[in-house]
């Protein structure tokens, strides 16, 4: 056996991310995520690459974050949003991320911080690969710190120097887009009256919460405030700012959506947002909806067009390189276990308001829009964008003007999966990642993604190579297996780097169970899996009904259900593993993160299968989640009011059933968790407590529905290995006894 993989190696891993394909084609930018033990951080750096692969990517910042890079039209200037110390020579403090190193230097750092790369896909992070709940920490509310906000800024490539400031919000910048001029920018930012002014001072120095809204708090944001988000016409040279009054954001979801400005070439800009009056002149809670339209707006902030009518959950649109359709993502919003789909709207100025009928170009593949996936134009007809399909990330070649949908990019193979995507300028660029080989940025010719062989596809990065050189990783494998009810289902299979699938020797085994529910897990890089299969374990993944990239009806079999579906898809998937001699039947254990943590505690009231278990930050009584969450909408559509059907929320919690519960549990919870709160896993701890089931409690104070800080990271790796080790009859103690058994 191979040495185990070291938990600090963490600390060497690089993850990209964001991608954007400069208007040439020629080159593209890109965000690598970096950990740092000391002080316990998780930086973003930028990097630019030539997109044909003939140099290694330069580093352009260094000290504090960056993400979201946008090339201006004409290729020269890069922008991205940061929050870093502001720039004294525009009158706003001094950038930190000066690039003025020797080549010496600038190894030297290299080679102390890692030049590897970790593409988890935030796995535990990830709620919804449609854009479900993913709070983040961005200006969202009273912060108590003095921590720079995060705002635009700019490298000049053909100049060379440090990045440029250029906005200046108190509340920072959230989004923004370059204009087709390349003088102006697009932003979206938060602008408080004097009197909400006022409180946020208030709230900052420990002030009291005061709210009249519905969705009154949000994960990663905390407790919502009446801010109103507007979108801002900048000057790019001056920084000089004219608000859209009619532009802003509303709704449940604004604090995770946002408004995703995108200026068109017809000097139009499109947004996502809800109208605080629907029908027009009726007052309406936009809080209580989940629906979002599209809309558009000239820059000046006149002639706003509404190109949906408020049955679709609307993001990411997308001009057309003449500008007169904008394309979009949009899912039911009421239903998020049907697909999200690829609609092409006109933006008719003669069109009545709400009567533009967009159509959907991909409705019939029968595949939601893959998380992070967004539609690109590669020509006035034809589209691309990232589907999910058969537990995978791929790309399908769209039609504007009919539903005529082709899979391409079969050169990515069935092995890897693809993660963030762009194309422009002919050139294809995205993050592909593997259980054997990390993840990478990758470029191929736009024009070759229906044929593309393997030779096509260039790395553009090598991010994780001393890791991979220095470990031994996991080999993978797809299964097929049925479940009680006769039904096939699918599960990527991770295994120890010296096991043998012909003549296996059957090894301890984890269910780790993906979130969401709609969500899937496909082969890609994930720093557990590699760590446990360094120590002889085999992990399963299963994509169990619920799960998106089946279709519709494989996805909405879960529909108006909790545990019985999913758990028996998990326990069918590990006994399929005992059958093949891959799982030792005394040796399994299974976690899960989210609604993963959900499934997990649903299964071990159902089975005594595990020898341990850990439900992770998840939700194990509906009926009390009600209002202390920030996914009311979502409980109300699938279940109803819990005052109107107690049954339906008591009989979907694995807490009405916690007397059943024999398994060992690991509980960890998030203590800003507004996603799922902290108080569902003390219900569950005092539960099985109460009845002398070993069990252990894990909160981290300052987490939201997440794993951030490195530390955090490593420990509840740390701590999920040593509860499955604790329980193993296999694994002896000092004095030779199991701990199982002690």
């Amino acid at each position: 056996m191979p040495d185990p993989i070291p938990l600090d190696a963490y600390h060497d891993l690089r993850m990209p991310n964001d991608v954007a394909v400069s208007p040439d084609g020629e080159r593209v930018a890109f965000v690598a995520d970096e950990m740092h033990p000391d002080p316990d951080e998780r930086h973003s750096a930028l990097y630019v690459a030539p997109a044909d692969g003939s140099r290694d990517p330069h580093r352009l910042s260094r000290a504090s974050d960056a993400r979201a890079p946008a090339w201006s039209p004409d290729g020269e200037r890069l922008a991205f949003l940061a929050a870093r110390e502001a720039d004294l020579d525009r009158g706003r403090g001094r950038g930190e991320d000066v690039d003025e190193m020797t080549d010496e230097e600038q190894h030297a750092e290299e080679e102390a911080n890692g030049d590897e790369n970790d593409d988890e896909n935030d796995d535990e992070n990830d709620d919804d690969e449609n854009g479900g709940p993913n709070g983040d920490d961005e200006n969202g509310g009273p912060n108590g710190d003095d921590e720079p906000k995060p705002q635009v800024w700019t490298f000049d490539l053909a100049l060379g120097g440090d990045a440029r400031q250029v906005t200046d919000r108190e509340e920072g910048v959230r989004e923004f887009d370059w204009g087709p001029d390349g003088e102006r920018i697009v932003v979206s930012a938060r602008d408080p009256t004097d009197e909400e002014r006022e409180y946020l001072d208030a709230r900052e120095e420990g002030g009291p919460v005061e709210t009249e809204r519905l969705q009154h708090k949000f994960d990663g944001v905390g407790f919502t405030d009446t801010v109103t988000t507007y979108l801002f016409v900048v000057d790019a040279a001056t920084g000089e700012a004219t608000r859209l009054d009619d532009a802003y954001g509303a709704g449940s979801s604004e604090p995770i959506m946002g408004l995703q400005p995108a200026w068109g070439s017809n000097d139009r800009i499109a947004y996502v947002s809800v109208d605080r009056e629907d029908p027009p002149g009726e007052a309406t809670d936009p809080d209580d909806t989940l629906a979002a339209d599209v809309y558009t707006i000239a820059p000046d902030g006149t002639d706003r067009r509404r190109l949906t009518d408020g049955t679709l959950r609307c993001s990411s649109p997308e001009w057309s390189p003449s500008g007169d359709r904008v394309a979009f993502a949009g899912g039911n919003p009421t239903n998020w276990y049907q697909p999200t789909e690829v609609y092409v709207a006109a933006d008719d100025a003669d069109a009545a308001d709400g009567h533009r009928e967009p159509t959907s170009v991909s409705g019939s593949l029968d595949r939601t829009v893959a998380r992070f996936g967004a539609p690109r134009w590669r020509d006035a007809d034809t589209l691309v964008c990232p589907v999910a399909d058969e537990g995978w990330t791929r790309l399908v070649e769209l039609h504007a003007d009919r539903d005529d949908p082709t899979r391409v990019f079969d050169s990515q193979g069935r092995d890897r999966t693809l993660g963030r995507f762009d194309m422009t300028g002919g050139t294809v660029a995205c993050t592909l990642s593997s259980p054997q080989g990390g993840s990478d940025v990758y470029a191929v010719d736009a024009d070759a993604l229906a044929d593309a062989e393997e030779a096509d596809l260039r790395r553009l990065s090598l991010l994780n190579e001393s890791f991979l050189t220095a470990h031994e990783q996991p080999t993978s494998e797809r299964i097929t297996f049925e479940n009680s009810d006769g039904e096939s289902v699918e599960a990527v299979v991770y295994r120890p780097p010296d096991f043998d699938p012909d003549d296996p020797e059957p090894a301890p085994t984890v269910a780790a169970i993906h979130g969401g529910p709609m969500s899937y897990d496909a082969p890609t890089f994930h720093f557990p899996h590699a760590y446990w299969c360094s120590r002889g374990y085999v992990v399963i993944r299963v994509n169990y009904r619920g799960s998106t990239s089946y279709g519709s009806e494989f996805a909405e079999a879960l529909n108006g259900s909790r545990g019985e579906l999913e758990s028996d898809d998990v326990i069918s998937g590990v006994e399929h593993l005992v059958d093949r001699g891959y799982a030792d039947p005394d040796r399994l254990f299974v976690t899960g993160f989210s609604y993963g943590g959900i499934t997990t505690a649903h299964i071990v009231t159902r089975t005594d299968l595990f020898a341990a278990a850990a439900p992770e930050h998840g939700i194990y009584d509906l009926y009390s989640t009600f209002g202390t969450d920030d996914n009311h909408n979502w409980h109300q559509w699938e279940f109803g009011l819990p005052w109107e059907n107690v049954d339906a929320y008591r009989d979907h919690s694995s807490i009405t059933d916690a007397g059943e519960i024999d398994t060992p549990l690991l509980i960890t919870a998030g203590g800003k968790d507004w996603r799922c709160p902290p108080s569902q896993a003390e219900q569950l701890y005092v539960s099985v407590k109460k009845q002398g089931v070993p069990a252990r409690l894990v909160v981290y104070p300052e987490e939201h529905h997440n794993v951030g800080d490195p530390e955090r990271a490593t420990h509840r790796v740390r701590e999920l290995t040593e509860w499955f080790e604790r329980h193993d009859p296999a694994v002896e103690t000092a004095d030779g006894e199991s701990e199982a058994d002690t």
